[in-house]
């Protein structure tokens, strides 16, 4: 079975650190590339005259593909140097984002967001499983953490870095900064990251082995899927419904948005801290505060003052999703954490695309308030799951390890 330990001993690099952390900025760039178009949403939609749900494919097609490549990619890749993965994956993404920065009409945007989605299914997959080939045993935790937090940095911080861009120089320039990070990012790989050769790679059967067997790794994938997918109904359209619902002003969109980044960093290392020994409980808080976001901005989101503290708490609950989620993947599967983290990011990309997709059928056709409510109600849904896994787990406390225990 793929795991760190199954991959061929290879020197450690002078600087570890410095390894890790230009792999943490690899999943940075590539996940702040995938959210790039949501504070750029209706500029978009007015440069190349469409609405603003069709817009929303720029987030819903690379990431339904990026959910089809993770897994493809640890299959595929064999005994390749993942060194060599990630540089031609980051070379790609400097391509794709000067193309999106070029893109004259939708056709031309769509197929750049289409080298997107490769990019992100192969940089996530391959990412997942490199700690443990860069740092001593006893760091691999930390190191782990580092690497996914430029997913949970990205999340919190890339809508409101293209917004700002965006409202200074024009959404154009915005994928532009994008390309030049991803080139520099690409250079720091050159320099820092040794050969990462590897003895084998996971194989089919041992990803449906764990689809079928492992009970809480499906639900943990569930919980993903419907945590994921609600917040993206609403946050693929998070500038129309704080212009609209809110009532601020175009200008404050981007300082907005960085203070919901600030709080979703926070959120990202508060969920961290806990769910380590209260992995299920930490999921729970959650899924309850993605849950209050829409019925919130429902009842007192109308002002300025209301629809702000809103967004502060939609960052501080979102903020936790990733390693809330990715904690939960990671001890529902021990021996098998390649696997879980391919389908980790698979499950969380299709929740990226049905969401955006869904929500914008729904806003183009129930408007702003019907979608905060389907969203809300799949953030119960999870919710509820949550809740269930938790009273297994107290029948089940001198068993096997669950979530949480």
């Amino acid at each position: 079975m793929s795991t760190p330990a199954s991959v061929s001993a290879g020197a450690l690099p002078r600087p570890p650190w410095l390894a890790v952390a230009a792999v943490g900025l690899a999943t940075f760039s590539v996940v702040t590339t995938e959210m790039l178009p949501v504070g750029l949403l209706s500029p978009i939609a007015d440069t190349l005259d469409i609405s603003t749900g069709t817009a929303g494919l720029m987030i819903s097609l690379p990431a339904l593909l990026a959910a089809l490549f993770a897994p493809l990619v640890v299959i595929a890749s064999g005994g390749m140097d993942r060194r060599r993965i990630l540089c031609g994956l980051l070379g790609l993404l400097m391509i794709a984002n000067t193309a999106s920065a070029l893109a004259p009409g939708l056709g031309w945007m769509l197929a750049a967001r289409v080298l997107v989605g490769f990019c992100m299914g192969g940089i996530w997959a391959i990412a997942g499983g490199l700690a443990a080939r860069l740092v001593p045993g006893h760091a691999v935790g930390l190191a782990t953490s580092i690497i996914f937090g430029g997913v949970a940095a990205a999340s919190v911080l890339g809508v409101p870095l293209g917004a700002v861009i965006g409202d200074f120089a024009g959404w154009r320039w915005a994928f532009g900064s994008m390309a030049l990070l991803s080139g520099l990012v690409l250079a720091l790989h050159l320099a820092v990251i040794p050969a990462l050769p590897v003895a084998r790679s996971a194989t089919l059967r041992q990803f449906g082995e764990q689809l079928v067997a492992n009970h809480t790794l499906q639900v943990g994938l569930l919980l993903t899927l419907l945590l994921v997918a609600g917040h993206f109904m609403v946050f693929t359209f998070v500038r129309p419904l704080l212009l609209s619902v809110a009532g601020f002003d175009a200008q404050w969109i981007g300082a907005l948005l960085f203070a919901y980044g600030i709080a979703g960093i926070a959120g990202n290392f508060l969920a961290g801290i806990v769910a380590a020994r209260r992995t299920t409980w930490t999921v729970m808080a959650i899924a309850l505060g993605l849950l209050l976001t829409p019925v919130l901005f429902l009842t007192v989101g109308n002002t300025h003052i209301g629809g702000g503290t809103v967004l502060l708490a939609w960052g501080l609950a979102y903020g936790g999703v990733s390693v809330g989620l990715m904690t939960w993947m990671i001890k529902a599967a021990p021996g098998a954490v390649e696997i879980a983290t391919a389908l980790y990011v698979g499950v969380f990309n299709i929740g990226i695309a049905l969401g955006s997709w869904a929500g914008g059928r729904t806003v183009d056709g129930f408007g702003l308030a019907g979608n905060l409510w389907l969203a809300g109600g799949l953030a119960a849904a999870a919710l509820l799951l949550a809740l269930a896994a938790s009273l297994n787990e107290q029948k089940a406390r001198a068993g096997d390890w669950r979530p949480g225990s």
